[in-house]
């Protein structure tokens, strides 16, 4: 069969064939009129936008004989006999099948000798990043300083994987994905020489189906050619390349949108009649919600490569829905996607998922729920301005004579005194009137110094007899101190504890194993194994816990331990103790039992010396 498939028949022969890539082929075009073409040329890219297509017409450039500088001519020798593939100075290999180091040391005996029918040999290795690190290394002094006759053309998908040695040493070429616009005349010029009519909804959808690929758009076109007749239908398209009709999906996220459950249902119960793969329309479903978004959002349509009938529709449908919208039930089709991968039942995961859309509602913004609630706040039953203004009058100025004033009752007192009562009643000539609100809730302005209120005699008289009967207390004779903060030491023992475990752990896992009692001033901490409360006994530690008990209970207790038979502090007791003693001391040693109950384990047996075991 002498049948050709597209992408063989239309690839490019010149430069003005190439689709898109405009900047890489000025450049080359300019290094060739120039004579600054590099010996070693990287092109690197996507499948299908012209890698191995531009190493081929650099090959027939360098090598053409024309006069005209618009080159190559695919008129002379050389370029005729590198497009038919009889030219014996074109080496072109692929690195996925000769990675080795072998073939590499094969390639450089080959390019020792001159070039047979053409003034340079080539070399262009396809998928170069595919080669060994031994053939990477055993290239690189041949890449650096080639013969004068030779030329190298790369071409690799995957840049990263090159190592920086061989990057170095090339004039690398990133190409471009193919934008949509210029993907699509060119398609339908391809369909004009085939006389074939397609629609252009249906050209649009080939084109969205390559992304940017030249050789994947050509390959389904052809597959759609070979389907339909003369004319082609949107219909054709979507059937043959088993897609989703795109009606069908803008139906459905126009649904999810506006809470249409019917709608939504059965939109989805068209895509899984037809087939569709769940994978494949998750994937569509996402790219047209990002589509309604960027369009939603000022000056970003820029980013979207989709044709401008599409575009047109897809703002008139955003322009009803604000952004807030349309990126909540984006983030949650994103989260349906990723439960729809782990599901067992795929179909009963996307249905539950859109009702949960559906009902996620409109967004509304914080600034809107703020302003209502400020609303609410001041229709209370009046309004601010009708409201009574609060003031706050400024202190009345004290006198050089004023006493402090006296204590209220609710506040604790804690003071010693020492002061003696004047056996004569004081003066109540001028009694300055206390600040209160009057009628309207205004309050007083302030009271100046010369300003008095005369009291009534009744209520004078009654002052001086209270000041008369009150008994004069002796000289220097004080009051104890009070503790209005005292607690109870039985009461708030617990209370202690925490107090405690909050500043020294181990000390309240002591505390918590005594018994306590107050009596005539001092605290008994009774404990029935002196073992139990050995660390809590030294002299530091003891005046740690007298001054925790002095804070939390507001008292001058002294601390008491009660022991069975045994001293009050055990630095003082002399003699030695038997090995057993030593033990449960061990035992019941806080760090011990703090240490084991840390590490949620028990206490084994128990060593004391080599006499011991």
């Amino acid at each position: 069969m002498s049948y050709l498939v597209l992408a063989r028949k239309s690839r490019p022969q010149t430069f003005d064939q190439v689709v898109g890539q405009r900047s890489v082929v000025k450049t080359l075009q300019n290094s060739l009129a120039r004579n600054r073409v590099a010996h070693a040329i990287l092109f690197s890219g996507v499948r299908g936008v012209g890698k191995t297509t531009l190493a081929r017409i650099m090959a027939k450039a360098i090598n053409c004989e024309g006069n005209g500088d618009n080159r190559p001519c695919n008129a002379c020798n050389p370029c005729r006999d590198i497009m038919t593939g009889s030219s014996l100075d074109l080496i072109e290999i692929d690195g996925a099948s000769n990675r080795g180091i072998q073939e590499i040391r094969e390639l450089k005996e080959k390019i020792k000798f001159l070039p047979t029918s053409c003034k340079y040999k080539i070399i262009i290795i396809d998928e170069v990043h595919m080669l060994t690190t031994e053939a990477f290394n055993a290239l690189l002094k041949t890449l650096e300083e080639p013969p004068e006759h030779v030329y190298f053309m790369f071409a690799t998908t995957e840049l990263h994987k090159i190592p920086i040695t061989i990057l170095s040493r090339c004039q690398q070429y990133e190409l471009k994905r193919i934008p949509a616009a210029e993907l699509g005349e060119h398609f339908e010029k391809l369909a004009l020489q085939e006389e074939v009519e397609i629609e252009p909804k249906a050209l649009s959808l080939i084109v969205r189906e390559a992304e940017g690929s030249v050789r994947d758009g050509l390959s389904l076109l052809d597959q759609v050619f070979s389907f339909g007749e003369k004319k082609i239908s949107i219909q054709d398209v979507t059937e043959v390349l088993g897609l989703v009709n795109r009606d069908i999906l803008w139906q459905l996220s126009e649904a999810l949108l506006t809470g249409d459950r019917t709608t939504a249902l059965k939109s989805l119960e068209d895509i899984f009649a037809f087939g569709m793969d769940i994978k494949r329309f998750s994937s569509d479903l996402l790219e047209c919600f990002r589509t309604l978004l960027l369009t939603r959002i000022e000056g970003c349509s820029e980013l979207l490569d989709i044709p401008a009938e599409e575009l047109h529709r897809c703002r008139d449908m955003a322009a009803r829905f604000s952004p807030e919208t349309i990126h909540q039930k984006l983030n949650l089709l994103m989260r349906m996607v990723e439960d729809i991968r782990y599901s067992s039942q795929p179909r009963l995961a996307l249905e539950t998922g859109f009702l949960k859309i559906i009902e996620a509602g409109n967004i509304v913004a914080v600034t809107d729920i703020l302003g209502k609630l400020q609303q609410l706040l001041g229709s209370d039953g009046q309004s601010s301005a009708s409201r009574p203004a609060v003031t706050v009058a400024p202190p009345a100025p004290k006198a050089a004579t004023t006493s402090p004033p006296p204590a209220q009752p609710s506040q604790p007192v804690k003071k010693k005194i020492t002061s003696e009562l004047s056996p004569e009643p004081p003066d109540y000539g001028e009694i300055p009137l206390p600040e209160e609100e009057n009628g309207n809730n205004t309050p007083h302005e302030p009271f100046s110094a010369n300003r008095t209120v005369p009291q009534p005699a009744a209520a004078v008289q009654k002052s001086v007899a209270e000041v008369h009967a009150t008994p004069k207390p002796t000289p220097a004779t004080t009051v104890p101190e009070v503790h209005a903060h005292a607690k109870d030491i039985r009461k708030h023992w617990p209370e202690f504890i925490t107090y405690v475990k909050d500043r020294i752990i181990w000390m309240a896992q002591d505390l918590n194993r005594a018994r306590v009692k107050e009596v005539d001033g001092e605290l008994q901490l009774h404990y029935d194994d002196p073992a139990e409360c050995s660390l809590l006994r030294r002299k530091e530690n003891k005046n740690q816990l007298t001054e925790f008990v002095l804070d939390f209970f507001q008292k001058e207790l002294k601390v008491h331990f009660i022991l069975p038979k045994v001293e009050d502090n055990p630095d003082e007791k002399n003699g030695v103790d038997s090995p057993q003693q030593k033990r449960q001391q061990l035992a019941h040693d806080p760090l011990t039992i703090m240490t084991a109950e840390i590490f949620h384990g028990q206490i084994g047996d128990i060593r004391i010396g080599p006499r011991s075991r």
